[in-house]
């Protein structure tokens, strides 16, 4: 049996809310407003707090409330620090929507492959084969293709179970916090917008270059070339020209979008098979033989570092989890649509590499177009034609798709108030974020117009990787958490209990309400041996423990990727901090175990945890390592920018600010484990309702 709080706002004035203090059993004291204080039944004197408007206990032996000094500052500054860390609640409804449910499972599958199969199969492929790792590709995209999967389970879990937009944000919202949430969203912003850029850069020049390049020389030749840091060489108007078009076909609806996606990415998977099936007929199988090095001339070095670039390949499947706010049945669509879009994406990859390095030998591919230069050294250069018209379907599926997913991560944080209002509006014909779209899609075309992305692309890298290492962190905190007990009233009529939770991932529990485990709770098998875990605050063992290993997992990605290179331990020193990070490590994942997780029936949950979160956390970590010091330099300061605007306007206009105030009227939900859901509200001319355990 659960239950969850929501509030209605009422007039605020303490004098209209006597009558129903004084039924609730406290009695008014004080001669004057400012010295009012309020006694329970108990006896336990309250005093009010002028600064913060809250009630505190009086200090014993008190006969009358009195006014601690410096008390309102302290008061204020902690209710402050109290607004960075509240949690999203749940709304009436997490069906209920502005937008426009109308995306079925397949267009959901079809969003992430446009999303993920894009540049990366035409461009990638060719790269790290001749310059990493040879044949052996194959094998890093196996690898890269298990350790994402790790990552899009956990967005799996969360977009069936909260399917609302905002992806990362939003999931970090419900279970960590606001002020984590809101630089998530940041960090997705800037993420979809240089994706944005990049992509249409690398459309354009893949249609400059079938052009002889005679747009990029036209350009030049009559607006000349730019020396300026941080500029482009010269202005891109075709890739601006791609990111506006595309934007103004996102503005026309999911379902103008969704036919586009899925028209692009037929043509795209059937260039692919084409590819595929003609490839294995030119194959031979000599270029896989010692004579041309080898299957893996630079050996596992070159595997795990080609694995590092190609796990970039598959990002993009959290436009699924982004979009779930638009689906028809999210519960089911959302999970299965993350594993199909993986499943085909990462076939394309592991075919179109495989064909690619059997074709012709790995140390002769061209790595700027090597499919189209493979067929062309085998004699078939009219096939080259076709796969650029599959490479420009593919790249414009992602562009398609990044623009759909952006506005809708703006939409959800202007919708909580954390982002600027006017981004919430929702066009009422074809119902989708329209300013959002406006605004930021022509903000990413100024950006492809005139920066140079190559010195930006890296920002794409950390902020994916923030962001799937905070997801994978709420994923254990939503299994985890033990619902916060504020009380046990009994409702008129009923001789059940209920508990009352107050935060989002607390009221998720109503889906099957009442039946399986409690979180948070020693496994009974394990309770005489591991009983000391328990004797704390509730909830205190799985806290630490999930401090811990977020804590371990930063150290041991630490000597693992710098021990050696930056920081030069000597061989003691860094076989102690491994043993000592990785037993931190283990000992976290061991206490997780040893306690009962979240059961949920009809709802997608994913499997082994908290094992297959911590490693994605221990991956993720690794990675952003090795990105260079100035990617996070600049990843501070933008950082630092998104810092100054929620302090700035977010937590000021935050919808959560008017959610429990003094002076609202509390509705309760509680579920009961005979599968009842009954809601009470209190109001200030009402009593709360007394059941027959109640004082």
């Amino acid at each position: 049996m659960y239950a969850a709080a929501s509030s209605r706002p009422t007039q605020a004035t303490r004098p209209a809310l006597h009558p129903w203090l004084t039924r609730a059993g406290l009695t008014l004291e004080g001669p004057e407003p400012q010295h009012w204080g309020w006694r329970d039944q108990r006896g336990s004197l309250l005093q009010r707090n002028a600064g913060a408007c809250s009630w505190l206990p009086a200090p014993l032996g008190s006969s009358r409330p009195t006014m601690a000094p410096g008390r309102p500052c302290a008061a204020g500054l902690a209710q402050f620090c109290q607004k960075l860390k509240r949690q999203k609640p749940l709304e009436d409804s997490a069906m209920e929507t502005s937008l426009q449910r109308c995306l079925s499972t397949l267009d959901l599958t079809l969003l992430g492959v446009g999303s993920m199969v894009g540049s990366g199969l035409y461009v990638l492929t060719g790269t790290v084969a001749k310059e990493i790792t040879g044949p052996a590709v194959i094998v890093s995209f196996v690898v890269a293709a298990v350790a994402s999967l790790m990552a899009a389970l956990c967005y799996a879990e969360f977009g069936a179970r909260v399917p609302r937009t905002g992806s990362a944000y939003l999931f970090t919202y419900v279970s960590m916090g606001e002020l984590w949430a809101f630089l998530i969203g940041w960090n997705l912003v800037l993420e979809y917008v240089i994706a944005g850029a990049a992509v249409a850069r690398a459309w354009s020049g893949y249609l400059d270059a079938m052009f002889d390049h005679r747009i990029h020389n036209f350009t030049e030749a009559h607006l000349g070339v730019w020396q300026v840091p941080f500029l482009a060489r010269s202005p891109d108007w075709l890739a601006a020209g791609i990111v506006l078009l595309a934007s103004a076909f996102v503005s026309c609806g999911a379902r103008v979008s969704s036919w586009l996606n899925h028209t692009l990415s037929a043509v795209s998977m059937a260039v692919i098979l084409f590819i595929v099936v003609l490839g294995f007929i030119l194959a031979r199988p000599s270029n896989w033989g010692e004579a041309e090095g080898g299957f893996a001339p630079f050996g596992f070095s070159g595997i795990m570092s080609g694995t590092a670039t190609c796990f970039y390949a598959f990002v993009g499947f959290d436009v699924i989890a982004a979009s779930s706010e638009e689906a028809r049945n999210p519960k089911r669509a959302v999970p299965l649509a993350v594993a199909l879009s993986l499943g085909l994406a990462a076939s394309a990859y592991i075919l179109v590499s495989a064909v690619l390095t059997l074709m012709i030998p790995w140390h002769s591919l061209n790595p700027n177009s090597a499919l189209a230069d493979a067929f062309y050294q085998r004699g078939y250069g009219w096939a080259g034609y076709l796969v650029a018209t599959g490479s420009i379907c593919a790249m414009t599926t992602v562009q398609l798709n990044g623009l759909f997913c952006l506005p809708r991560i703006i939409y959800a944080m202007a919708v909580d108030g954390l982002f600027f209002e006017a981004f919430a509006y929702v066009h009422p014909r074809t119902q989708v974020p329209l300013l959002g779209i406006l605004v930021f899609g022509a903000l990413t075309a100024v950006v492809t117009l005139l920066l140079d992305i190559e010195a930006l692309v890296q920002f794409l890298s950390i902020g994916t990787l923030l962001a799937y290492t905070f997801v994978a962190i709420s994923v254990l905190v939503l299994r985890f958490q033990m619902a916060s007990q504020s009380g046990s009233p009994s409702l008129a009529g009923s001789s059940l209990r209920a508990k009352e939770y107050s935060s989002f991932s607390d009221h998720l529990e109503l889906v099957g309400a009442g039946h399986g485990p409690e979180p948070g709770r020693l496994r009974p098998a394990l309770r005489p041996y591991l009983g000391f875990l328990d004797r704390g605050s509730p909830g205190a063992a799985v806290r630490r423990a999930i401090c811990g290993l977020v804590v371990s997992a930063v150290a041991l990605g630490c000597v693992l990727m710098l021990g050696h290179s930056v920081l030069h331990l000597p061989l003691w020193g860094f076989l102690l901090l491994l043993l000592c990070s990785g037993v931190t490590f283990l000992l976290s994942l061991l206490v997780l175990g040893a306690h009962q997780q979240q059961c949920l029936k009809d709802t997608f949950q994913m499997p082994l945890v908290p094992l297959i979160p911590a490693l994605s956390i221990v991956l993720n970590f690794c990675l952003m390592l090795k990105l260079s010091y100035l990617t996070w330099l600049r990843f501070t300061i933008w950082l630092l920018m998104g810092l100054s605007v929620y302090l700035g306007y977010g937590v000021w206009h935050s919808k959560e600010n008017w959610r429990e105030p003094p002076g609202l009227v509390t509705a309760r939900h509680a579920a009961f484990p005979d599968g009842r859901l009954e809601e009470t509200a209190q109001d200030p001319g009402q009593a709360p309702a007394q059941g027959p355990g109640s004082p």
